[in-house]
C-alpha cells in the first residue's frame, strides 16, 4: 500500500513538473503587455511632442530636478521651462492615458546635495515635503530619485558611509509620505530609483532593505566602459565571457542576490554609444588597446552603418553589436534592434520588470531602437 502511495505521488509529481517547465512560455506570452518600458526625457533637450510614440511607453521619466539647500527643486533658471515641459509630457496622456509621468531627482551632476538632505530626521522630513510639494505642483504619478551614488563619490559630490542607511530612510520616509497621498486623492504614487550596474554601488548600498519601499528599480546597465578606458569594449552588452567581466545580465544576478525581487528590477538600454580611436587593429577592434574618443547618439550612428569605411559586426558571446572602422582605426560600441531584442528575450524569460533607456532625443527620427523594444518586449 505504502509503495503504491509513493508511485502515485512520483506520478503527480512528474506531471507537476512538466507543467512547470510548460508554463514559462505560457507566462511570458501572457505577461509580455505588462512589461514596462520607460524612457527618459532630457528636459533640456525641450520636448517635441509630436517626435514622442506616447503608445510604445508606460512611463516617462523626466530628468531631471535638482536637490539644493535640502530641497526638491527646479533646476537654476528652469522653472518654466520643466513647468512647460512636464505640461507637454501631460499632454501625452490623450493618446495614451495609461502612461504615467514621473520626476527623476538628480543625475550625475545634480546628486551633489543628496547626502546633506537626508542625514538627519528632521533634514529627510525637509526633502520629503519637498519632493511630494514638486510631485504636486507639477500633478505628477511618482518620483525616481537618482542619487549617483549613496555612499560614492560619483562627480565629486559629498558622500559618507551613512548613506548606506539614510538612502533606505530616505525611500522609507517618501513611500510613506506618497501613502498618506494616495489616501486624499485615491491615486497610487510611484517610488522609483535608477541603481547602479556595477557591483560596487550594491556593497555600499542595502537594496535588499531599500526595495521594500519602492515599486521598481531601474538598473543603468550601460556605461560599462567610457572616458578613461584605453582598451576597446562593449558599453551596454548583455552578457560578458570574460571572468568577472561587467553585463547586463550580471547587474541584474548581483541585485538578485542583495535582496531585490527579480521582478522589481527593470533593465536599462543605452540609445547612444561609444567610440575610441587610434585602435590596433586586431579581432575587427574589439579588445584591443586604444585612445578614449566621444559618444554618439543612436540617430548618428544609424546613418554610419555601411558607410565611411565602418563596418558593423556582431559578438555572439555578448550579444552585442559594434562597429569597426579598419582604414580609421576607429572603434564603436552601440546598441542596436538586434542587441535590444536579445535583451527583451532576458527580460520576459527571467520576469523582469520591463526596460527602461536613456535618452529619449538620441533615437533616431524613426524610433527605430523604442520600435524594436515594443516589438520585442510587448508584442
Amino acid at each position: 500500500m505504502k509503495s503504491s502511495v509513493i508511485k502515485i505521488a512520483l506520478i503527480l509529481l512528474g506531471s507537476y513538473l512538466i507543467g512547470c517547465q510548460q508554463r514559462p512560455h505560457a507566462d511570458k506570452l501572457q505577461n509580455a503587455t505588462t512589461k514596462k518600458i520607460i524612457g527618459y526625457i532630457a528636459g533640456w533637450k525641450g520636448v517635441d511632442t509630436s517626435a514622442v510614440q506616447a503608445e510604445k511607453l508606460t512611463h516617462v521619466n523626466y530628468a531631471f530636478a535638482n536637490v539644493i539647500d535640502g530641497m526638491v527643486t527646479e533646476g537654476e533658471g528652469r522653472f518654466d521651462q520643466d513647468k512647460v515641459n512636464i505640461q507637454k509630457l501631460h499632454s501625452l496622456k490623450s493618446r495614451n492615458p495609461d502612461l504615467k509621468i514621473l520626476i527623476s531627482i538628480g543625475g550625475w551632476t545634480w546628486s551633489k546635495g543628496f547626502s546633506d538632505a537626508v542625514l538627519t530626521d528632521d533634514s529627510r522630513k525637509k526633502f520629503t515635503d519637498s519632493a511630494i510639494a514638486y510631485l504636486i505642483r507639477h500633478d505628477l504619478d511618482g518620483l525616481d530619485f537618482d542619487w549617483e551614488y549613496p555612499g560614492m563619490q560619483g562627480d565629486g559630490n559629498v558622500f559618507r558611509a551613512e548613506d548606506k542607511e539614510n538612502f533606505v530612510l530616505m525611500l522609507k520616509s517618501v513611500r510613506q509620505a506618497l501613502d498618506s497621498l494616495e489616501k486624499v486623492t485615491g491615486k497610487h504614487y510611484l517610488n522609483t530609483i535608477a541603481s547602479a550596474g556595477f557591483k560596487s554601488y550594491l556593497e555600499v548600498n542595502d537594496l535588499g532593505q531599500a526595495q521594500q519601499y519602492l515599486d521598481f528599480i531601474n538598473i543603468m546597465t550601460y556605461d560599462f566602459v567610457g572616458p578613461g578606458t584605453d582598451t576597446t569594449a562593449h558599453h551596454t552588452n548583455l552578457f560578458n565571457p570574460n571572468l568577472n567581466g561587467r553585463s547586463a545580465a550580471q547587474a541584474v544576478f548581483d541585485h538578485v542576490e542583495a535582496g531585490v525581487p527579480i521582478e522589481k528590477l527593470v533593465m536599462g538600454m543605452a540609445f547612444y554609444g561609444k567610440s575610441w580611436k587610434s585602435v590596433r587593429p586586431g579581432n575587427n577592434g574589439l579588445y584591443q588597446p586604444a585612445v578614449w574618443n566621444s559618444t554618439h547618439p543612436y540617430r548618428n550612428i544609424q546613418g554610419m552603418v555601411g558607410q565611411d569605411g565602418y563596418v558593423r559586426y556582431w559578438d555572439e558571446d555578448s550579444k552585442a553589436p559594434f562597429l569597426w572602422n579598419q582604414s580609421d582605426s576607429i572603434f564603436l560600441s552601440y546598441e542596436d534592434p538586434e542587441s535590444i531584442a536579445a535583451k527583451a528575450e532576458f527580460i520576459k524569460t527571467h520576469n523582469l520588470g520591463g526596460a527602461m533607456f536613456w535618452e529619449y532625443h538620441e533615437d533616431s527620427d524613426d524610433g527605430e531602437l523604442l520600435n524594436a523594444l515594443f516589438q520585442s518586449l510587448r508584442k
